[in-house]
Formats: structure tokens, sequence, C-alpha cells
């Protein structure tokens, strides 16, 4: 039995066909992989924060390659917050609760007990790598809190 030239194109033509339709589902599937939810799910729920930068390009793969898969990834990445990196920006200054000690008759260990006084949470000050920071503003507070703690309500606390 011989094969013409025309059913020896079909056959061709349906494998090229069959090969291009399995790299745009892969493709699709690896895009779907990059989104942030599904990378970072201990993210979702973030209301704002700094951008991750990878996942917003991961979502700009996908928007550039497939406008449709990328125009969604960066849509579920916005809006479970799961784009932003961990720690958020947290509360205005109004939310933090200020404790006022006599730093000069103070240690360390009574700053532990004043931290657990007020949070409940164990504290160890005593850390190889613990830095102290002296803060001149409620503002500079705030940005440093925003770079080293998880966002968890209005429980920050100041001490002054």
């Amino acid at each position: 039995m011989r094969i013409n030239s025309r059913q020896g194109e079909r056959v061709m033509l349906k494998k090229i066909m069959k090969t291009l339709y399995v790299s745009v589902c892969v493709v699709l599937v690896l895009q779907l992989a990059g989104c942030g939810t599904i990378m970072y799910p201990e993210r979702r729920g973030q209301k704002t924060g700094r951008v991750d930068v990878g996942v917003a390009l991961l979502d700009g793969v996908g928007l550039f390659f497939f406008l449709i898969p990328g125009i969604i990834a960066y849509a579920v990445d916005f809006s479970t917050g799961a784009i932003y990196l961990p720690g958020g920006i947290a509360q205005g200054p109004s939310d933090i609760k200020q404790v006022k000690f006599d730093p000069q008759n103070s240690n360390m260990a009574d700053i532990e007990e004043i931290v657990k006084k007020e949070t409940g949470c164990d504290v160890s000050l005593f850390r190889s790598k613990l830095q102290i920071v002296k803060m001149e503003s409620s503002e500079a507070m705030m940005m440093r809190f925003s770079e080293v703690l998880p966002v968890r309500g209005n429980d920050r606390i100041a001490l002054k």
C-alpha cells in the first residue's frame, strides 16, 4: 500500500498540530504554577505591601506570551494579596500601643517582662543576632515594623 503525498502531508500536519496543542497546554499550566497564589498560599489575605518582583515577573511572562492568562494571574494575585511580600505595611501610628518605662533604670530582663506582660508573648533579647535600633520618630518605627514584622492586626507595641 502506497501513501500519496497528500496523505503524508495530512499525517505530518496532524503531528505538528498535536505537538503544538501539547506545548500550549504545558506553557499554560506552567504559567498557572507561576501564580503567587499557588506559590505562596501563606500570603493570601494581605491588603497592601511591597510587590514581590519575582511573582510580578512570572505574572508578566504570562501577560507577554498569553494575554488572558497573564491578566487573570495579575488579577488573582492582587485580589488575594499573594503578590505582596510578607510583612506588608503596618498600621498607622495611632494604632501603636505605647508603653512607658525608665530606660536608665531598666535592663533587658525588665524589657522582656514588659513585653510579656503587654503582649503575652515570650521574647528573648539575649540573642547573638539581635539588633537594637533607636527610632527618631513613629514614622521611622512604622517603616522598620513593616520591614521585619508580619501583619498581625493591631497588636504593635512601642517601648518608649
